[in-house]
């Protein structure tokens, strides 16, 4: 073999070395964000909230995840809530490879977290001329963004309670 080949392989193998080493470091920062508190609670280190570590699993509509986020009780609070959509932002990691969800849908988000379906009602509604809230926000996690829809859609939206607040 020439030199000039195991130069190739030795700068070959360095740079696959230097890849791993890079990609193995941001793994285990995005495991240690998030703190498993062995209750059904995970914590995030870095917003300061603490999630469910399931959402609802199944389909649900607006008004019956906020019904669900601030009557659930979990380890020894009773004071979760459902989050804003700056909160749910803060869990979508666009540079996690996606996961599927027991709906079929592929989400980036905290594997310690656990997604059954890609969209997640947010507690903001859109009020209408006259007062009336027909819309909320949810955040789609499968392409990491907000849309408005009526509240009373179902098909594929969980709830997923917090409690805190954004550091």
């Amino acid at each position: 073999m020439s030199m000039s080949n195991r130069r190739i392989i030795t700068r070959s193998i360095l740079a696959v070395f230097l890849c791993l080493t890079v990609l193995s470091a941001v793994a285990a920062g995005a495991d240690e964000r998030f703190t498993d508190n062995g209750d059904g609670t995970v914590t995030d280190t870095r917003s300061g909230l603490m999630w469910a570590q399931t959402d609802n699993m199944g389909h649900i509509n607006w008004h019956d995840a906020k019904l669900y986020c601030e009557n659930i009780i979990l380890s020894k609070y009773d004071d979760w809530r459902m989050p804003t959509i700056e909160e749910l932002e803060t869990l979508f990691d666009r540079s996690m490879d996606a996961h599927e969800t027991i709906c079929g849908r592929k989400v980036r988000s905290s594997p310690q977290i656990e997604l059954s379906c890609g969209f997640v009602w947010s507690s903001e509604v859109l009020i209408i001329p006259g007062g009336y809230p027909i819309s909320a926000w949810v955040y789609n996690f499968s392409r990491g963004y907000r849309f408005s829809s009526r509240m009373s859609q179902n098909r594929g939206y969980r709830a997923l309670p917090v409690r805190g607040s954004l550091k």
